[in-house]
């Protein structure tokens, strides 16, 4: 009787995706299904907001999630995320995850996600695509936390493919991709990885003013525990930050944003 073969059970997977269509006159077309959903609280400041949720509670081998944006001419607007994103030790298939966001003629987004947490044995690959309009802009930012630092935890194991690529008029015109296998783990510690640093972030704004903004953003570069350095190649501003704990990395967005943009930080945030 305890000899038995019964083939392993097949775990329930997660599936979402959640459409937010905007005009400059507001909503026009909400769809959501699955773990995926999207709100859109009352504002009396600032740009409308768009908060995504998973309600999985995280990500785990074979789910798949996608969230999308489409905003129509001259809207303006922020989206960001609920909670900060888990993903959880895969053992089969890695988790997918897919945002689009699509800008009509003088539209702009601020894409505000809160961070990424990795978990040891991670399996996840996702895929940022924007397609701008020739005079529509955007605010990026991906901030990725390597365990539950408050736990102790460093993965040792994980394999993440994080790719974020921007078009305008069809053409490409930023690529931004991290790649974090095995390897890549043993070797964090090198100056030519992160130093060590668990906990990391990239902010880019896309826009023909973006490299106007590089003083203020290294003006801006002040918060203690935190490496960061900004350029500014033509129609663009990178910033790439580093920490030893997700609370600076987050305090120095938050003065980062503040001196970038005349909106308030997303209200959803811990800040």
């Amino acid at each position: 009787m305890f000899d038995r073969t019964d083939p392993a059970p097949l775990m329930q997977r997660s599936h979402g995706a959640a459409h937010v269509v905007m005009g400059a006159r507001g909503l026009i077309d909400l769809s959501q299904r699955g773990s995926a959903k999207a709100m859109l609280p009352r504002m009396t400041a600032g740009l409308p907001e768009i908060v995504f949720l998973n309600t999985s509670g995280g990500l785990a081998s074979g789910d798949r999630l996608r969230f999308a944006v489409d905003l129509r001419a001259g809207t303006r607007a922020l989206a960001t995320t609920q909670t900060a994103e888990r993903a959880y030790r895969a053992e089969a298939a890695p988790a997918r995850a897919e945002i689009a966001l699509n800008l009509g003629t003088g539209a702009w987004l601020d894409w505000l996600p809160q961070e990424t947490i990795l978990y040891d044995g991670t399996r996840l690959e996702r895929d940022t695509t924007v397609d701008l309009a020739p005079d529509a802009g955007c605010l990026l930012l991906e901030m990725i936390v390597l365990g539950r630092l408050a736990m102790g935890e460093s993965p040792r194991h994980l394999h993440l493919r994080d790719r974020r690529v921007v078009r305008r008029g069809g053409r490409v015109i930023h690529h931004d991709a991290l790649a974090l296998d095995d390897d890549a783990l043993a070797r964090m510690t090198s100056a030519a990885m992160t130093g060590g640093a668990p906990a990391m972030a990239t902010l880019a704004m896309i826009a023909p003013h973006a490299p106007d903004l590089l003083a203020a953003a290294r003006a801006a570069l002040a918060e203690p525990g935190v490496t960061a350095a900004a350029s500014a190649p033509p129609g663009r501003l990178v910033i790439r930050l580093l920490a030893a704990d997700g609370w600076p990395l987050r305090r120095q967005i938050n003065r980062l944003l503040r001196a970038l943009r005349p909106d308030p930080l997303p209200r959803i945030w811990q800040v």
